[in-house]
């Protein structure tokens, strides 16, 4: 039942007409930096949105996202030339005037840098509405937002409070690294802003760099590292390379890092401080990366609730949203909410640069043109984030038709007891039905799902799959209703931004891992479900319920029907250096250059040992209609 304040903002927004069919269209756009994305609102609500990289198959695309514009048009049924706002999320001349004074402060140091970087600027980031208007053949005016008001806008708009605290950490953006502010109603106010090259995002990523791992995409596997080793170097680290103050602040001691003017992030000095040069991508993972890892994951974490701290002190909020790339780090999550100090939290799914885009356009819609908010309680607005391409059950058979592929029709009444037998036997299932993720997390829309109760599982998804690290874990999907009887954590968790620990009941005792190898330590049985628990006992949650995905939903019932257990394992559908699926044509491929068993795509199901040999290179058609 809605509360006095919902009832009158739903009569105001009957009265200012958004149900009429006047209807304002805002195109929100993130490019040329990393996650490239395009968001279209109607009248504040959230249509479509979605990471190009998705489109085009290159992991992290930057550039321009054309692929995600005519996606999110297709979505509004409209052409650009009708929009009626283009914004983008960032102010480039802001950007382009640190790189020049940072540059300037090095040189000539930076000079290869400095002409690496000038073609893309003067031909693209600089001429923004230009490139707009050429790609996309709209004629008005394009906006800009700032970096972290974009992020800010992202995480307090789409969150189910009607005020909060807002914080905003991340590599950088034009010249902040991290801010904060508060959201109340239809507006935010930032406060404070921690400025560049002070920077926790780039710490991190400087870390990831060191242990061998990809900038902007591996922080996912340092975190997922950390609790195999222990952090010895946490205080050499912040007596060396930071220093942190206790509101959370800190200042880089940029004598050890190179990526003001350099090429990498870190220097001779830095590899001299932890006893030799950066471990070579595929190389060996020693005891070094991990206790590197262990450590640089304890500082972040310090870091992270010391800001929140100050800013719970600062805006006297009981709620906070999160916002940046350093809010993906879901282990300083789960611990920001089990510690405090605010009751709830919420975090953007799409925390990175993607999620800039959705941020730019609710921030036209809600500060440029003042329209009123309506929160709906303990419901965000992001819809499950499930705001990409969908393909109906048509379209799939078309596509598995065309091309003579085997498969099997899924009656309604029994689709989900017969996707459940498979898993509850071992198989390993590709599963793609409904619309794409927005962000960087599967969430039962594409994803690779197991049976958590067997060991064999993890090693299967990770080196037959996944083609990937052997210890990197994997995350468990759970029945909300069900998730305390699991883990230590009292809530929903739908978007897999919160780390909790394995309820003790289900711990089983480990051996000393001293002297141990990462390979050794993964032999080890250390929950009733083995192959979502990871070392320290933690976890990285989803919830899912009926009404927000009930296909998902209704698999995960059955299996606890046939097994006793209500969690799956969950993981991305796509294998290493690729982005998850998007269309029928990406899910058929990743199922026939792996040693996945099953392939589900809306109500047909696919047998691996059913399929015709697949030939490398073949070519589909690629008309296949977005639904």
């Amino acid at each position: 039942m809605k509360d006095k304040w919902e009832e009158d903002n739903w009569l105001k927004l009957l009265k200012l007409g958004d149900f009429n069919t006047e209807s304002t269209h805002i195109l929100g756009i993130s490019a040329f930096y990393h996650d490239s994305a395009a968001c279209i609102l109607k009248n504040g609500k959230i249509l479509a949105a979605a990471q190009e990289e998705r489109f085009t198959r290159k992991k992290h695309d930057p550039s321009f996202p054309g692929n995600a514009i005519e996606y999110c048009l297709k979505e509004a049924h409209m052409p650009a030339h009708q929009l009626d706002y283009i914004v983008f999320y960032d102010k480039p001349f802001l950007t382009f005037e640190r790189l020049l004074l940072s540059y300037l402060t090095v040189a000539p140091k930076g000079l290869r840098s400095w002409l690496e970087a000038m073609p893309l600027w003067l031909g693209c980031k600089l001429h923004i509405p230009k490139v707009v208007k050429k790609e996309t053949g709209y004629d008005g005016d394009v906006l800009f937002t700032e970096h972290h008001e974009a992020h800010a806008a992202s995480a307090f708009y789409p969150s189910p409070f009607k005020e909060a605290a807002i914080l905003t950490m991340d590599g950088v953006g034009e010249w902040a690294t991290a801010s904060y502010g508060f959201g109340s109603g239809n507006d935010i106010t930032l406060l404070k802003e921690l400025h560049f090259p002070d920077s926790l995002g780039l710490l991190y990523s400087a870390f990831t760099y060191f242990t061998g791992f990809k900038v902007n995409s591996g922080e996912y596997k340092l975190m997922g590292l950390a609790p195999y080793g222990k952090p010895r170097y946490k205080d050499l680290i912040l007596t060396e390379l930071v220093d942190v103050k206790p509101d959370g602040s800190l200042r880089l001691n940029l004598s050890y890092f190179d990526f003001l003017g350099g090429l990498r992030m870190t220097n001779e000095r830095f590899s001299e401080l932890f006893g030799g040069p950066p471990r070579k991508p595929e190389t060996e993972i020693t005891e070094r990366e991990m206790d590197i890892a262990a450590s640089i994951q304890a500082v972040t974490e310090e870091v992270v609730m010391k800001m929140a701290l100050h800013v719970y002190r600062e805006t006297k909020m009981r709620n906070l949203c999160l916002a940046g790339g350093v809010a993906l780090n879901c282990v300083a999550n789960g611990r920001l909410l089990k510690e405090g100090p605010f009751e709830e939290i919420w975090v953007q799914p799409a925390a990175g640069d993607a999620g800039g885009a959705l941020g730019a356009a609710l921030s036209v819609w809600y500060r440029f043109l003042g329209k009123d908010r309506i929160v709906v309680k303990e419901k965000d607005s992001q819809m499950g984030s499930y705001l990409g391409p969908g393909f109906s059950s048509e379209t799939v058979k078309e596509f598995l038709n065309t091309n003579q592929y085997p498969y099997h029709i899924l009656k309604p009444e029994e689709r989900a007891r017969i996707i459940a037998g498979h898993i509850a036997a071992g198989k390993i299932v590709g599963y793609m039905a409904g619309r794409m993720e927005f962000g960087p997390r599967a969430l039962g829309a594409r994803s690779i799902l197991g049976d958590p109760r067997q060991m064999e599982t993890q090693s299967v998804m990770n080196l037959k799959i996944k083609y990937r690290e052997s210890f990197r874990p994997f995350a468990p999907t759970v029945l909300e209703e069900k998730v305390s009887e699991y883990f230590e954590l009292d809530r929903p968790s739908p978007y897999m931004l919160l780390v909790a620990k394995i309820q003790e009941k289900r711990r089983l005792p480990q051996p000393s891992r001293d002297g141990m190898g990462i390979l050794e330590r993964l032999k080890n049985k250390r929950s009733d479900i083995p192959a979502i628990t990871h070392l320290d006992y933690s976890a990285r949650i989803q919830t899912v319920n009926r009404q927000d995905k009930q296909d998902y939903y209704d698999v995960i019932a059955e299996f606890e029907k046939l097994t006793g257990c209500s969690v799956v394992v969950n993981t991305s559908f796509n294998v290493r250096g690729e982005p998850i699926v998007c269309s029928p044509q990406d899910a058929y491929k990743c199922l026939m250059r792996t040693e996945m068993d099953i392939l589900v795509l809306e109500d047909c199901i696919l047998f691996k040992e059913e399929q015709p040999p697949w030939k490398e290179g073949k070519e589909w058609r690629d008309d296949l209609i977005l639904d």
